[in-house]
């Protein structure tokens, strides 16, 4: 499948990756990077358009979605949003989301994962049955961009009209004009940094993308690639699902049930299991770790400990914001704390680890 941007990436000799059963750049010619380091320090614009975007409306969404996702939404109004899940009866997650209040009481806005689309449609469709409520795939008529860094209000800011960028906090949403397009804003990303997932009309997307490009051209502004979008969200310990969250990993392994999930006010899909989970303690948790000696710890590789294997990394990564070699994984509890000494083996041989605390990085650019 292919992105509505998809065209420009090749005319702009970007380096294309299938991801998810989507062609998507995974790099331009500056090289990711250059494109970590810019949107670090400037600006990076994203294709996000792969993302999966659901239309909940009607007088029963409210209802609904207390029943489908994981977040207390009676605490979201209008205008916010917030982080969520939607899990199976045993408590897997099967999605990480985000749950958009729109300006009206009554319509909402799911962003899913790409790979997972079709997967929690079905599943949302299927668990309709009894609320009067309309799911609607709003992914052909709109396009998702993400323009991210501590230099993106001030490129987007001219290019909004009346609205006051300024007064828009962590997971804001405005529904506005962008260059003369309606657009939805909402004050999100997942790079760690400041920034805006827009969506966009599809029509003219990507005329609108140049014009985010020419606006922040003099603030260093580039676009780039799921090469850096996956650095940035590993040094800000943002999961990725299919890495550190699956149908068989739980919210409270995963270190995420106090980010995306309220277990008082609303009876979810999987709550029961969730709960019981919190009560006994997981039989793992999701950790940060350092290594001592270099060496990149890829998804998969063994942790050890003693001589004995006690878990798995998700994610592993040369930091180009710290210049250190972390990663991610999960370990039995007990050696959960930071400061615990463990291994993790490269190529057969055991390199030298220690768990640190999470985030690796913690942008200075937050106000």
């Amino acid at each position: 499948m292919e992105t509505k941007l998809h065209g420009w990436h090749v005319a702009n000799a970007a380096r294309m990756v299938d991801f998810g059963g989507w062609d998507m750049p995974v790099q331009y010619a500056t090289g990711p990077r250059e494109e970590h380091v810019r949107v670090r320090e400037a600006a990076g614009l994203f294709d996000i358009d792969h993302m999966g975007r659901l239309s909940i409306t009607g007088p029963g969404a409210v209802d609904f979605l207390q029943r489908v996702q994981t977040w207390d939404v009676t605490r979201i109004a209008p205008g916010r949003a917030h982080y969520s899940m939607l899990l199976n009866e045993s408590g897997g997650v099967m999605d990480d989301i985000f749950v958009y209040h729109r300006n009206d009481p009554r319509a909402w806005l799911l962003v899913v994962n790409a790979s997972n689309t079709r997967k929690d449609t079905a599943w949302l469709k299927e668990n309709a049955a009894g609320y009067e409520v309309t799911i609607r795939d709003l992914g052909a008529d709109t396009c998702l961009v993400a323009l991210q860094g501590p230099e993106a209000k001030a490129i987007l800011q001219p290019l909004v009209g009346d609205t006051d960028l300024s007064t828009l906090g962590f997971h804001h949403v405005v529904e506005c004009s962008v260059s003369g397009s309606p657009s939805t804003l909402c004050t999100s990303g997942y790079t760690g940094e400041p920034g805006y997932e827009i969506l966009l009309p599809a029509k003219g997307c990507e005329t609108l993308w140049n014009g985010l490009l020419k606006a922040g051209e003099s603030r260093r502004l580039i676009p780039c690639g799921l090469g850096a979008r996956d650095s940035l969200r590993a040094e800000a310990c943002l999961p990725l699902y299919g890495n550190e969250i699956d149908e068989e990993t739980d919210p409270v392994s995963a270190g995420l049930a106090r980010a995306a999930v309220r277990l008082e006010g609303h009876d979810f899909i999987g709550r029961k299991a969730l709960a019981a989970i919190a009560l006994s303690h997981a039989r793992r948790l999701l950790v940060g770790f350092e290594m001592r000696d270099g060496g990149v710890p890829r998804h998969g590789y063994t942790i050890v400990r003693d001589g004995r294997t006690v878990g798995k990394v998700t994610t592993g990564l040369f930091s180009p914001t710290t210049g250190k070699y972390l990663g991610m994984g999960y370990v039995e509890p007990l050696l959960a704390a930071p400061g615990n000494e463990i291994e993790i083996v490269i190529r057969d041989a055991r390199k030298p680890a220690r768990i640190v605390e999470r985030p690796f990085y913690t942008s200075p650019h937050w106000r």
